[in-house]
Parts: C-alpha cells; structure tokens; sequence
C-alpha cells in the first residue's frame, strides 16, 4: 500500500504557487501605459533686466570713463563679477575696450559709427520736434533746434508756430557761432574751437554784432554760469531769441533750442519770463537724449542789471500771451 503511494505520488502535499510568481506574471500579461511627454517649453525671452544694465553700464563709460570695473558695479549696482561679464560681452562687440595696464575700462570705437549713423537719419532733429512744437504752442512763437558743425551753427529742426511770420532761416542753413544764440553752442565748444574762432576776424552783421574777441570770451563764461541766453538784434534787426542748451547722455551740449520773435512781441519782461519755459523744453529733451540731470537747468538766475538798464525780470504770474495779429519779420 505504502509503495503504491510512493508510485502514484499520492501522498505527496501540493505545491501552490508564491503570490510574487502570480504577481509577476499578471504584470506582465497587463498592457505598458504610454509615459507622458512634456509639452516643449516656450522659446525664452530675452532677459531684460539684463540688457537694462548694458545700457546702463554705456551711459555710465561716457560719463565717467575710463572707470575702474568696482566704481563700474557700485554705480550700477551690480556685483564686480556681473559687471565684467557684460563688458567683456560690450568689449567682444566693440563698444568697451579694456586698459589692462590701469585696470579701466572705456568706451569702445565703434559708436563712432552709431553716432553717425544717427546723424545722417536724423535722429536728434526726429526726437526734438515734439519738444519743439510744446515749445513753440508754449511760447507762441517759432520754435529752433541749432547744432555747431564745425566753426559755424547749423539750424536742424524748426517748427513756425505763426505761418505769416518770416523766418531768415531754414532747416540746413548755417549760420555764426559768435552771434545770436549760436554762441550757446561756442561757450561749450572745445577750447581749441573757441581759440580759433576768437583768434579770427570775425563779421558784424548789425550794429549790435559783438566781434570783440576779449567781450565775447568772457561772455562765453557768462553763458555757462547762468544756462540760458537772451539776444536782441545781434544777426538781424529786430529779432529777439532765448536760449538754453541741450544734453545728450553724456553730459556734453549738443544743440541750443531757443525761440525767436520780433522785437515788438518781445518788450520786457517778456523775454525774462520765456526763459524757464525754453529752458523747460531743454531739460526735457535733454532727458529724452538719456540726461540723467537735467533737472539743474530749470532754475534761470536772474539777468544782470546795470544801473537804468530795462528790468528784464518778470513777477510771479502768468505769461503775457503773444500778440500775433501783425505780420512782422523775425531773424534766429
């Protein structure tokens, strides 16, 4: 009985299969779920944070350089590391160039050619005609933007607030630098330009032309004391102008915008009074053309007065309107 047992495997216990083994094989026979695929990430946008500083570190080389890469980062407010990664950057594309010897960095020569690039599409002369036309409204009169091109002024950009006015000047015309407002623009020229002018005869074009060397230097230190200037009659009779100057980012006078009317609109204290608002115009193109500190040329100090002179100061109140009912020929 016994071997019948052992032969037919009777006695033998049963076998049952781990659950690991059964696990596995129902894995198996269950179908893969696809695994999900990311969606491909939006194409990044430039960091403008980033580019905000490059130009702020430009703006920075043309006014202060050459500048050392620590007053660099202090000034923008960067670490050292950050401010010489972007000029490197600036100096591969040439706008920075590195003094390894005293350790400065400065502006690099290819603005050059921005610089004229922006001159031959008339950059200066597109942004000013905004100004110049609140001016002229302002005012209500013939509004001017002037730059020196070389040893002479050339007139860029007007805008004729009174169409029946005659204007004695046009847009490429050229004109002296030591006569009318113009000599806004020489009083911040290089001294070498002031030099050889001064050192030249220079032409009388009305009897109240000023061509006296020794008058004219010194008053070139006037005009940069007081940030404006009033002239009567210095290039044709019977026009009086008002000036200020105009900054480009740097700091350096780019341009004189000024007004210009008939010496019958223009009696004291009209003139007087006109000077905050040109210099008004001034500092906000100043500010468009990335001047930081133009805020400093909105208080005019009053003229000097000798003794009988006309009192060209005006009291607080509102500006005397223009009168434009009769036709009258201006020069700028």
């Amino acid at each position: 009985m016994a071997s019948m047992k052992q032969r037919t495997g009777l006695g033998r216990p049963l076998i049952k299969p781990s659950i690991g083994l059964r696990r596995t094989a129902t894995a198996k026979a269950e179908p893969q779920k696809p695994v999900p695929v990311a969606p491909p990430s939006p194409p990044r946008e430039p960091n403008t944070a980033m580019l905000e500083r490059g130009i702020d570190l430009l703006e920075l080389l043309a006014k202060e350089g050459p500048i050392a890469v620590a007053d660099i980062a202090r000034h923008a407010d960067c670490a050292p590391a950050t401010a010489t990664k972007l000029l490197r950057i600036l100096q591969a594309k040439g706008f920075a160039v590195a003094d390894e010897v005293n350790k400065t960095w400065r502006l690099g020569a290819r603005w050059n050619a921005f610089g004229q690039a922006a001159v031959e599409q008339d950059a200066l002369a597109t942004t000013a005609m905004p100004f110049l036309t609140a001016l002229g409204i302002a005012a209500g009169e013939n509004a001017y933007l002037r730059v020196r091109d070389g040893m002479q002024s050339q007139t860029v950009a007007i805008y004729q607030t009174d169409p029946i006015l005659r204007i004695y000047t046009e847009v490429g015309a050229h004109g002296p630098l030591h006569a009318g407002t113009s000599r806004m623009l020489l009083a911040h020229a290089p001294e070498a330009v002031q030099t050889q002018l001064l050192t030249q005869r220079l032409p009388r074009f009305t009897p109240a032309t000023r061509t006296d060397p020794t008058w004219i230097a010194a008053d070139l230190q006037r005009i940069r004391a007081r940030g404006y200037l009033v002239t009567a009659d210095e290039v044709v009779p019977g026009a009086v102008s008002v000036g200020a100057p105009v900054r480009d980012a740097s700091g350096q006078v780019v341009a004189v915008i000024f007004i210009s009317a008939p010496t019958m609109r223009m009696r004291p204290p009209r003139p007087r009074a006109l000077v905050s608002v040109v210099q008004d115009a001034a500092a906000k193109l100043s500010h468009a053309l990335g001047y930081t500190r133009s805020e400093t040329m909105l208080t005019a100090p009053p003229l000097p007065r000798k003794p009988g002179a006309p009192n060209w100061s005006m009291p607080s109140g509102a500006l005397p309107p223009a009168r434009n009912g009769t036709p009258a020929s201006a020069s700028v």
